[in-house]
């Protein structure tokens, strides 16, 4: 069907690409190059080159003589530069797994922009109520008043489930933090992740990616509240009678248990659980750039892998810089934004390509498409001596 769908359409802009090359020939032959002076250039369709993020296994474009990324266990991974998007390297990056807390990096995308860091808030029992049995807690009381910002260094520091729940209440409530968690996801172009519980605990049918993941911090990272949280090691936590000290839990950022600290970390979000196992999405700024890497579920070592394989990918990403070509985006998937009629049209996001297609069907249709459309207006100017300008 597919197959069939892209052949009727491809028939279709290749009848008008002829229907306005002929409206231009008359026109184009009076106006043509004079005698001795070169032809120009034929127009080129520009598409984007595929992606490679839905193929399975290790993906990687290197220059030669670039060393190949590090092998790793995790389940899935993916290191990409920051600012401009691209993907340097991945493994699985589309795999659907459960994300544990590293989730809240969606939550904090989500809810923290409409929630002042100066609110003040007197906790109730019904918001700690449904906490699940052996989350993470920043110990969250009922009767307490809280900071706004108290309540997400719990969460970006002790992972705080209570926090979490807190949050979620001053939000709208714990079901429409999931939903419009999810609408946000899908905003960003995420399209892996499914929510159900907004701190990330276990859940049946609860998912995202390692690709996921990545726009999720990477996002975050434009936000300077978020920047703030995510990449602070240690603060103070209020209690009764005096508050307490409490400490991030990602190891590259403190250098607890004996991992190094990693230079240049930014911080951002680990998480585990019984079923996700370790998961860290973390990013890291060296000579000018930042990188964001993320790792589900190492299979090998104990609890700190995780830290270790994100700190090898982190070192070749670095290494690799300018020797790799990107395998995709973290844009690849975004819904475009409406476009004003008077700005340039932006490339369309290339979609999920046949293994044994270099280019899709749609990116070459819409070229042809644009081919056709552009010559039939060009012809009808020419003949009719009118200015585009406004």
């Amino acid at each position: 069907m597919v197959t069939g769908f892209c052949h009727r359409a491809a028939v279709s802009a290749c009848s008008l690409c002829v229907a306005g090359l002929l409206a231009l020939t008359p026109a184009a032959a009076a106006a043509g190059p004079r005698a001795g002076e070169p032809a120009p250039p034929r127009p080129r369709a520009t598409t984007p080159g595929p992606s490679l993020l839905y193929r399975s296994g290790v993906q990687v474009r290197p220059h030669r003589g670039t060393l190949a990324p590090p092998e790793v266990s995790a389940l899935s991974w993916l290191v990409a530069d920051a600012g401009s998007g691209e993907v340097l390297a991945a493994h699985d990056a589309h795999r659907e797994l459960p994300p544990a807390s590293t989730l809240k990096t969606l939550f904090a995308v989500t809810v923290l922009p409409g929630l002042p860091g100066t609110q003040q808030h007197t906790v109730r029992y019904e918001e700690l109520a449904d906490v699940g049995e052996g989350s993470s807690l920043v110990g969250v009381e009922e009767g307490h008043t809280y900071q706004v910002a108290d309540l997400w260094r719990g969460v970006f520091l002790s992972s705080g489930n209570d926090a979490v729940h807190v949050l979620a209440r001053l939000s709208g409530g714990w079901e429409a933090t999931a939903r419009r968690m999810q609408d946000e996801a899908r905003s960003l172009g995420a399209l892996d992740t499914h929510v159900v519980s907004p701190d990330g605990y276990d859940a049946p049918g609860q998912v995202s990616s390692a690709y996921d993941l990545a726009v999720f911090g990477r996002t975050g990272l434009r936000n300077p509240d978020f920047a703030r949280y995510c990449s602070t090691a240690q603060a103070l936590f209020p209690g009764d009678g005096s508050p307490y000290a409490i400490e991030n839990t990602n190891r590259l950022l403190t250098g607890e248990d004996g991992v190094a600290p990693y230079p240049g970390l930014i911080g951002i979000k680990n998480g585990y659980t019984s079923n996700a196992g370790n998961t860290l999405v973390a990013a890291a700024r060296q000579g000018g750039r930042t990188l964001v890497v993320t790792v589900l579920n190492p299979q090998d070592g104990g609890g700190l892998t995780v830290y270790e394989e994100a700190r090898a990918l982190l070192d070749w990403g670095f290494a690799a810089a300018g020797q790799v070509d990107p395998v995709g985006s973290l844009d690849g998937l975004r819904p475009p934004s409406p476009t004003p009629a008077s700005a340039k049209p932006v490339a369309a996001a290339v979609a999920p390509e046949d293994e044994g297609s270099d280019w899709s069907g749609t990116a070459v249709v819409a070229g042809l498409t644009g081919l056709g459309a552009g010559a039939v207006a060009l012809a009808l100017r020419i003949k009719g001596g009118r200015s585009t300008r406004g």
